[in-house]
């Protein structure tokens, strides 16, 4: 596996060399093959588990820790950094793009503040499990390549089995790693990284000076629009939307307290520290427009020298988010409906239809793949959408069955399900029901022969159902 330095020339203190601590019987849990080959990544079968639970480094390449600031639950801590994760280095997959290889739960690094530095095999099996059911549900994610457990336990409430993860990321360029700078006053770094992400992911931008930060700017916006539309549309709930786990490259991160919506309701929680509901459902948009908006912030060093004309050239951007993201959202109803465009009155069918899924407590998912199928004469419309559904197929036309197939899903990554392969990996180290879900859930458009129960909210519907953040 060869690997590159990526993040050193950034500043001091931004990249510290720091080694992943050595565990006492790493043993490989989970192993994405498809993964790896696309990574280009040949790994001896008898030598994954050494080095991807950190035990085994070798790599010309120094680990890394990276340091971010973050807005946590609104809330400003100027240093975060990566507190038990260590970044390997980049490989170079088969289309020639880099891709940052990071152990999570490998050990405390000059950033733990006071951790341990591990992580338990809970935590790394979900992250596993949803980052590869939000590949396969086409969001842009974070990924999964190998879950090693450590031997160890992990002194958490009750004490749990220890475990390391290995995520792959396009990059790991936060809006708090702007943040991280901005709060240090490190002009020049900021250009740096500023300048690092637009080679990374907005090569389109050209500009120079104020103009090629506006732009990236613009870049971002657009990528969180889309994101959070994307987690709208399938009922995601990602539970932490603090400004460290805003990637400005768009991609999913950090699966710690998140979870999938059942019953329709834009009030939904389940993140046991999100007492607020400041991260509900319904409020990912206006989370997503503020962490943008902390990012403009960070930026106005590399608009201009007076502050208040930077302020006047991003402000628009960022008071633009709301209009962007609310055309992305119309259009995605209009997928989920199948229309093929937007027409007067389509904001009230929309409105109308959410308030019955809210009224009777419809699950969201299953509803709309039996909107979908209805259009095909495999399933009834649910009944309580009768009256409603005349408005609907009135609508319709015979390119709807299609688009409607594509933007709704059969399957989600339900709660219950994943709760339960977790315990089972808690309890036996294994789970006979992983390899047939996960090959469904990268399917998740198709009905697979799987186990019907899988399609199926519990019977509790979640109603006590907390999650935790754990990596």
């Amino acid at each position: 596996m060869k690997l590159v330095a990526r993040y050193t020339q950034i500043a001091d203190d931004f990249a510290v060399a720091d080694q992943p601590s050595a565990v006492i019987a790493p043993n490989l849990l989970l192993w994405n093959d498809k993964l790896a080959r696309q990574l280009n990544i040949e790994v001896a079968t008898s030598e994954r588990a050494v080095i991807f639970s950190g035990n085994l480094n070798n790599s010309d390449v120094a680990a890394v820790a990276l340091g971010y600031s973050g807005h946590q639950f609104g809330h400003f801590s100027p240093r975060l950094g990566d507190g038990r994760a260590h970044l390997l280095g980049a490989v170079t997959d088969q289309q020639q793009q880099l891709w940052d290889i990071q152990l999570k739960g490998s050990g405390a690094t000059p950033f733990s503040r006071g951790g341990d530095g591990r992580c338990a095999i809970g935590p790394a099996v979900r992250e596993y499990i949803m980052s590869e059911a939000m590949h396969g549900l086409g969001i842009p994610t974070t990924r999964c390549l190998a879950v090693v457990a450590s031997g160890e336990t992990v002194y958490r409430q009750p004490p749990q089995q220890g475990a390391i993860v290995t995520r792959v990321a396009s990059s790991h360029i936060r809006v708090g790693s702007f943040q991280y700078l901005a709060a240090q006053g490190d002009v020049t770094g900021l250009k740096t990284l500023a300048d690092l992400a637009i080679e990374r992911h907005y090569p389109e931008i050209k500009s120079t000076g104020s103009a090629r930060y506006l732009a990236f700017l613009t870049a971002v916006i657009e990528k969180q629009v889309s994101l959070i539309v994307s987690w709208m549309r399938v009922g995601f709930i990602h539970g932490v939307m603090n400004t460290d786990n805003t990637l400005v490259s768009g991609e999913t991160i950090d699966y710690g307290p998140c979870a999938m919506m059942n019953q329709f309701d834009f009030d939904t929680v389940f993140s046991s520290i999100d007492r607020q509901g400041r991260y509900a459902f319904g409020n990912q948009p206006n989370i997503a427009n503020w962490n943008c908006a902390r990012l403009a912030e960070s930026l106005i060093p590399l608009i201009s020298d007076d502050e208040e004309q930077a302020v006047e050239l991003l402000s628009p951007l960022i008071n633009g988010f709301a209009e962007q993201f609310h055309q992305a959202f119309t259009q995605m109803w209009a997928k989920k409906l199948g229309f093929d465009g937007h027409q007067d009155g389509d904001a009230e069918l929309v409105s109308e239809l959410l308030t019955l899924l809210k009224t009777h407590q419809l699950d969201y998912t299953n509803t709309f793949d039996s909107l979908t199928e209805s259009l095909q004469g495999q399933t009834a419309i649910p009944s309580d959408l009768a009256g409603w559904s005349i408005k609907w197929l009135a609508r319709t036309n015979t390119q709807s069955y299609q688009l409607m197939r594509q933007a709704n899903p059969r399957l989600i990554p339900r709660n219950h399900i994943v709760e339960s392969i977790i315990q089972q990996y808690e309890s036996t180290g294994e789970s006979s029901m992983l390899d047939e879900y996960l090959t469904a859930l990268r399917s998740p458009y198709q009905l697979l022969a799987s186990p019907a129960f899988w399609y199926s909210p519990p019977v509790d519907m979640d109603t006590n159902y907390q999650t935790f953040c754990g990596t």
